[in-house]
């Protein structure tokens, strides 16, 4: 067909642009549409996408990276013992994948989100603390639900939209915890899972967890707003109103879009340090170094204007 080649790579992958040896023999597919460079790489990144022609997520990050990250999830004092790993995490990853998810830009700015999602992950379900044994950081991935959830997060206003279903609870659930029906219904829809009669599926399942970690990561919480996957990458393009309010791309525009003024807007706050910090030190054990984190302004949120104030869906 005129316009199109295709192409079949068989390509040796390096496990890390910083020099990992590991390395794994790979086949990918070459197409060529209209001009455009479209790959598919088979089950981790499959679907001709632009995306796709750059590395995989497991090109470089693997197993004992995760495990270095997340080294005491499996702790005889955590809360979620055996039910987070490397396989749900890759498995999830690879159905966004096609659309940039950790293949967006160079080797750098992949390792970079891949790094800053789990910076948010590591810091929503740690159960660290200041003297904790590793630090506070070394304890991401302790919980995957909340543990005493003093009501059921149904809000009647969207009974039309997403019902609460009778005796179902919407508290917080999953590696970027989901509160509320909406919220439960709005993520079933994308991942077609039937959250909404069945958000207990969540803390069943690590692989639908970190879905539907990913699946907020990667949508604007509401139209007119940036995915946090897009300001982190710099897809997203701040209006003036946004560079009045000092919202710019970077790290802490994730947290702006994904928490709004729970964390944004207050200062220089401990609950806008630690994911911080759980983002810095993800980037060292990754290889890439705190440096890589950007100046100061981009790194927080602490005087950036909320984009959303007061709202329910924080998980906080």
């Amino acid at each position: 067909m005129a316009g199109i080649a295709i192409t079949i790579l068989a390509l040796t992958a390096a496990a890390g642009f910083w020099g990992v040896e590991a390395e794994s023999s790979k086949q990918i597919i070459v197409k060529t549409v209209k001009g455009q460079k479209l790959c598919d790489q088979g089950w981790e990144c499959k679907g001709l996408s632009k995306y796709c022609c750059n590395q995989t997520i497991s090109d470089f990050f693997q197993t004992y990276q995760f495990e270095d990250l997340f080294a005491k999830r499996n702790s005889p004092v955590a809360h979620a013992v055996g039910f987070w790993d490397y396989k749900s995490f890759i498995t999830s990853a690879a159905l966004y994948q096609p659309h940039g998810f950790g293949t967006t830009g160079g080797p750098e700015t992949q390792a970079k989100e891949v790094a800053a999602f789990l910076g948010h992950v590591g810091a929503k379900t740690s159960c660290g603390y200041g003297v904790a044994t590793g630090g506070p950081e070394a304890w991401g991935l302790c919980y995957n639900k909340e543990m005493s959830p003093d009501k059921d997060y149904c809000d009647d206003y969207f009974k039309y939209d997403y019902p609460c279903s009778p005796g179902a609870q919407y508290y917080g659930r999953g590696a970027i915890p989901l509160y509320w029906n909406y919220n439960y219904g709005a993520a079933g829809e994308a991942l077609k899972q039937d959250l909404l009669n069945h958000p207990e599926y969540i803390e069943q399942n690590a692989t639908l967890a970190f879905q539907a970690a990913i699946w907020r990561w990667m949508t604007p919480p509401k139209k007119g707003l940036p995915s946090a996957h897009d300001a982190f990458v710099g897809t997203w393009k701040p209006t003036k109103n946004d560079t009045l309010a000092k919202r710019i791309p970077g790290f802490g525009t994730t947290m702006n879009v994904l928490y709004g003024d729970s964390v944004c807007g207050q200062g220089d706050v401990d609950q806008m340090n630690t994911i911080i910090s759980h983002y810095q030190h993800y980037l060292d054990l990754m290889g890439i170094g705190r440096e890589k984190a950007g100046p100061h302004e981009q790194l927080t949120c602490a005087e950036q204007e909320p984009f959303t104030v007061a709202s329910k869906s924080s998980s906080s």
